[in-house]
């Protein structure tokens, strides 16, 4: 292995672990905290954490397998079942966040009607229908053969292996990344970018209020007002920072794998080895990024973090007290022991 493979093989191990322990930690919370399962969202937050563990511990590792051989890993069956649920599971991850954002849209735009409108069984709708998306095409992909192992990224994906029906496959490659990644992109930003103007419209008003009250508050001290200016530049930029971490993770990580696989339908356009993997890698790197993105980061889920370690430290640490307290009690009747041999 040379210098570039050893540092993809240890990139692949860090979003293993990152990805792994993440995704577990939401899980964790989603049902610790029933104020969260209670919540629409949840729906589509677990079925993405489900994904991101499921591709953790079966297509992760088995890309860091064939990296480190540079060969496929096991059969051609077992590639081919690897195969089908990478493809499963990208397209289901795509989809729920394209679902998240229109739950989102759909709180920030009429949230007087939004219970109304979104509902539990309004969600599994939603979420059934992002299972029969993925299913179709990932059944589709292998009747036909087209599911086998790639060496440019070293995985188990798509990829046509029989190359007796290349025109076929080119047809189903542009298809299958318009109606997954384009179409989850397109969604993402025209409900972010209506969220990001509702929130700029509220932030106007609450500004305009804001410099109101300073006009009329003539004495106050001109600390207070620096806070209170510094305060509505946060929260114009808070808004834009969330929208902007939304879309852009999501391009990040998915362009360039989605890119170099529709510039790979051309023969002529030479592609590095390398930069498959690092394409894939990125990929990958989704998984690790979304339970922050969507989650952790979040006010509910690290108040539900903290009670979870507090219940588990709290143990503990009454029992480091009850120690401490025998240790105490016993000195002093050793103590008494003394002096009274004294």
């Amino acid at each position: 292995m040379d210098t570039a493979e050893v540092f993809l093989s240890v990139l692949v191990v860090v979003i293993i672990i990152v990805s792994l322990l993440s995704n577990v930690v939401v899980l964790i919370c989603f049902l610790y905290n029933p104020e969260i399962r209670k919540q629409v969202p949840g729906v589509f937050t677990i079925n993405l954490t489900f994904c991101n563990l499921l591709q953790t511990v079966s297509n992760m590792p088995l890309t860091l397998v064939g990296l480190i051989n540079k060969g496929q890993p096991g059969g051609d069956a077992f590639c081919q079942l690897v195969g089908f649920f990478e493809t499963f599971l990208t397209t289901n991850s795509m989809l729920s966040m394209a679902a998240l954002s229109i739950d989102r849209w759909i709180a920030v735009v009429f949230p007087l009607r939004y219970h109304s409108r979104i509902r539990h069984r309004d969600a599994a709708l939603v979420l059934g229908y992002t299972w029969v998306h993925s299913v179709s095409f990932s059944t589709v992909a292998a009747c036909f053969s087209w599911v086998g192992y790639h060496q440019l990224y070293a995985s188990c994906t798509l990829s046509d292996v029989r190359g007796n029906s290349r025109t076929q496959f080119v047809i189903f490659t542009v298809f299958f990344h318009s109606l997954t990644f384009l179409l989850s992109f397109i969604v993402l930003c025209v409900t972010y970018l209506k969220v990001l103007k509702v929130a700029r419209f509220h932030c106007k008003r609450i500004d305009v209020i804001t410099m109101q009250t300073l006009v009329l508050l003539v004495d106050i001290h001109p600390s207070v007002r620096e806070r209170c200016l510094e305060e509505q530049k946060r929260r114009r930029q808070r808004a834009t920072k969330k929208i902007s971490t939304f879309i852009g993770t999501f391009m990040v990580c998915f362009a360039p794998y989605v890119i170099t696989r529709i510039v790979e339908l051309f023969p002529s356009v030479p592609i590095n080895p390398h930069w498959g993997v690092v394409s894939k890698c990125l990929a990958y790197s989704k998984a690790a990024c979304d339970p922050f993105v969507y989650s952790l980061l979040r006010n509910q889920y690290r108040k539900t973090c903290r009670d979870i370690l507090n219940r588990l430290l709290k143990p503990s640490s009454l029992n480091a007290s009850g120690r401490g307290h025998h240790d105490h009690e016993a000195g002093g009747r050793n103590n008494i022991a003394q002096s009274h041999a004294e």
